[in-house]
């Protein structure tokens, strides 16, 4: 039997993981009627979950494009010092940059009315909950964050240009921030959170 070719698989792949959104009840489908700038970032940021096309869609792996090394913060680990604190998880998304699966992280519905999101590599205070609103694309939503908790870095990775956001603390990789996608915020900006970056707290 002829087995099937790599274009047919990852077609295959990719319809399956783009009819997610759909079988999903929690599914924001108001988002097929937003601007198509929208609708392409959220098909972009689903990629992800196939662990071959996901590569391509994260950080480079040791610094981003600004030239600005992860160690060059004012918390400083080497990776065995930060892999001795972080799970293998954590330590794949915050010191490696990669992304976890979209609706599968613990703070995507979680919509607390007070409290304080850290970093979970160093703990500093990120986001506080008033700056989470519903966004339907499958990570935690943030339209801003704690004024100088985070940092800015364009990522020219695999000739995508996008902001990515970094603990500024840390260095550690959160995720990235999205313009001008019509969201009903004060500063109709996205900042997409991998849930694994972030350490949730009662305590402001």
């Amino acid at each position: 039997m002829r087995p099937p070719s790599l274009p047919t698989i990852l077609r295959s792949l990719t319809l399956t993981n783009l009819s997610r959104p759909f079988l999903n009840p929690s599914f924001n489908y108001k988002a097929l009627q937003a601007p198509l700038a929208y609708r392409n970032t959220t098909l972009l940021r689903s990629m992800p979950t196939l662990p071959f096309i996901g590569s391509l869609f994260s950080s480079s792996s040791s610094s981003s494009s600004s030239g600005k090394d992860m160690t060059d913060y004012p918390i400083k680990k080497n990776d065995e010092e930060w892999q001795a604190v972080l799970s293998k998880e954590q330590f794949r998304v915050i010191r490696e940059k990669g992304t976890e699966a979209p609706y599968t992280g613990e703070y995507d519905k979680h919509m607390p009315s007070d409290g304080v999101y850290e970093c979970a590599a160093c703990k500093t205070p990120l986001y506080k909950a008033t700056h989470k609103f519903k966004s339907g694309c499958g990570w935690p939503a943030y339209f801003d964050s704690i004024p100088g908790a985070v940092t800015r870095h364009t990522d020219s990775t695999f000739g995508m240009e996008r902001t990515e956001i970094v603990c500024t603390q840390c260095g550690g990789h959160l995720g990235h921030v999205f313009k001008g996608e019509g969201y009903p915020t004060p500063t109709d900006e996205r900042h997409c959170v991998n849930s694994v970056s972030l350490r949730f707290t009662k305590e402001e």
